[in-house]
């Protein structure tokens, strides 16, 4: 197998890689809309499962049989607005009475470009008059196929009669905030939130009767989550949002920004949990018992699309930052919304790695550079392999072109073609030439670069982390470009360093790679940027260490040849 084609392709791939996020991984810029109507989202590509394949959701369970708490006809309602503050150590929430929603969530340890409290409720809810925790009207629903209008339906609407006018947590404190409303003749409406100082998670507990009948509430959020700037989304490299949905053990991501969607790609049974979520931040709701069903909406009527979620029966929530490890303390699989991609056992493995690094060095840049040199340390006996094969196969070009001139019809001939085969293989035995032998190492090593580059795009510990002197921000591209062009250079340096056994076209096609990359690097978050420098020039410092060897054995092997 020849090396310098591998590396080829994985360079390939890898532009692939970046350049449709680059083109297709983006939010769509905000707007001041007019407020819309939910109708269902274009047709998209979602693959089901074909066994455990989660099924359109009908219209949800709405009178179900006689509930022994039937309504108690007396009103309740408030006769005015009220907003009601949460706050504990991680975030300071708004609830307004007024439908019982959420108005406000912001992060106290997480920044906007503007350097106030990251709010995770979007402009977009306030330009459209749809908060989270908004309810679906399920009569509406079976008339219009599950969609309807949601601020001014029976549920949102009322001003809702609330328990607390405040609520201020230390950590490890518990409280809850309650909602409700009836209006003494079909409706009933109770909402109970329960908050826990110090955790983004919190308990939910819905219940809705018309008539004296239990009916299944469906909760939303949205539109959107959080309100990043289209300045902020140029300094970021894959940051749009959407919705995951875990069913049936498979994570399944609809992108906010993707065109014909399918209406049965957007809806799901067998739900375990679906978020609302972009690179860094998640509003994730659990429905109660063991599964439930969620779909995602889109908002009709607006220039921009604007999302809904839609999840039935939640029971728990967790709304904040995709912290690896506060997704594993609250449990229910949710650890898997953070998108590792393919590699993501070695993102994983490479995160908690990283980590560790920077317990000793409390800086996320140098702890990327640490990280590099180690993984780098650990394939240099691979490397060493790979540079000897490499260097073996140089030797025997001469020979190899020779064995091609001699068969100039293998093209065509097979009988020709087959006598070359026979004879390059003899010429590798006989030299003890492994053609694979450049090839292998650097497969091995394909897993840990990709799972090092998801890592290093996703996790939001590096999100706003400064590094040193220009670069602020090791999650938004190097704003003087500096970085970018330092790839490109060493790049070059490296290619030209290393032996190289192709011909002369794919050499000059190795030869644009640098150029090609740089463009592309240009966009991308600091931080990957740093690592592919820093693996770029520890490149050249070992190759350069590897020729002075190899140049130093031929030396000693000339020597002793004359002698004899």
């Amino acid at each position: 197998m020849d090396t310098r084609r591998l590396i080829l392709a994985i360079a390939l791939s890898f532009l692939v890689l970046l350049g449709y996020n680059l083109l297709f991984v983006k939010k769509a810029p905000e707007t001041q809309l007019p407020v819309g109507q939910p109708t269902p989202i274009e047709p998209g590509p979602v693959k089901q499962a074909q066994e455990e394949k989660p099924a359109p959701i009908s219209a949800p369970a709405g009178v179900q049989k006689n509930d022994p708490k039937s309504l108690i006809l007396n009103q309740i309602t408030s006769r005015g607005i009220e907003q009601i503050k949460v706050s504990t150590s991680l975030y300071e929430a708004t609830w307004s009475n007024k439908g019982g929603v959420l108005t406000s969530w912001k992060l106290r340890k997480h920044k906007d470009d503007k350097k106030g409290d990251l709010d995770l409720v979007a402009k977009a809810s306030k330009e459209n008059g749809v908060f989270p925790f908004s309810l679906l009207d399920e009569s509406a629903q079976a008339a219009k196929n599950g969609i309807t209008g949601i601020s001014s339906n029976v549920y949102n609407s009322p001003f809702y009669k609330v328990t607390n006018s405040g609520l201020d947590l230390k950590d490890g404190e518990k409280a809850e905030l309650k909602f409700q409303y009836s209006d003494g003749k079909e409706v009933e409406v109770e909402k109970i939130f329960s908050f826990y100082g110090g955790k983004y998670e919190f308990d939910v507990a819905v219940t809705v009767r018309r008539n004296g009948q239990s009916v299944e509430p469906r909760v939303l959020w949205g539109p959107g989550i959080g309100s990043t700037s289209e300045a902020e989304m140029k300094q970021r490299f894959g940051g749009g949002g959407g919705a995951s949905v875990l069913a049936s053990g498979k994570v399944y991501r609809l992108n906010e920004n993707a065109k014909n969607y399918k209406p049965e790609a957007s809806a799901f049974n067998f739900v375990n949990w679906a978020a609302y979520d972009d690179n860094y931040f998640a509003a994730l709701l659990v429905p109660t018992g063991e599964s439930g069903t969620a779909a995602f909406l889109k908002l009709e009527g607006t220039p921009v699309s604007f999302y809904l979620l839609s999840v039935s029966n939640p029971g728990k929530a967790f709304v904040g930052p995709k912290e690896y490890d506060k997704l594993s303390e609250f449990g229910h699989s949710a650890k898997k919304i953070v998108r590792f991609g393919f590699f993501g056992f070695f993102s994983e493995v490479l995160f908690y790695a990283i980590k560790f690094i920077y317990k000793s060095v409390p800086n996320w840049g140098f702890a990327i550079i640490i990280l590099t040199l180690i993984i780098k340390v650990l394939f240099f006996p691979l490397t060493i392999s790979q540079t000897k094969s490499q260097a073996k196969m140089m030797e025997l070009q001469p020979k190899l072109k020779s064995i091609k001139a001699k068969y100039k019809k293998a093209k065509t001939d097979i009988a020709q073609r087959r006598a070359m085969q026979e004879e390059t293989m003899k010429l590798y035995k006989e030299h003890g030439v492994n053609p694979a032998g450049g090839c292998l190492p650097l497969l091995i090593q394909i897993p840990f670069f990709f799972g090092l580059f998801s890592m290093l795009r996703v996790v939001i510990e590096f999100r706003q982390s400064p590094w040193i002197l220009w670069i602020g921000d090791l999650s938004a591209h190097d704003p003087f470009y500096v970085t970018p062009i330092l790839v490109g250079i060493t790049q070059f340096i490296s290619q030209k360093m290393t032996p190289t056994a192709g011909d002369s076209t794919q050499q000059r096609m190795m030869l644009m790679m640098p150029v090609i990359m740089t463009f592309l690097f240009l966009q991308l978050q600091s931080g990957l940027v740093l690592y592919m420098l820093t693996q770029n020039v520890l490149q050249i410092v070992q190759q350069y260490i590897m020729n002075r060897t190899m140049l130093s054995k031929k030396s000693v092997s000339h020597g002793q040849r004359r002698k004899n």
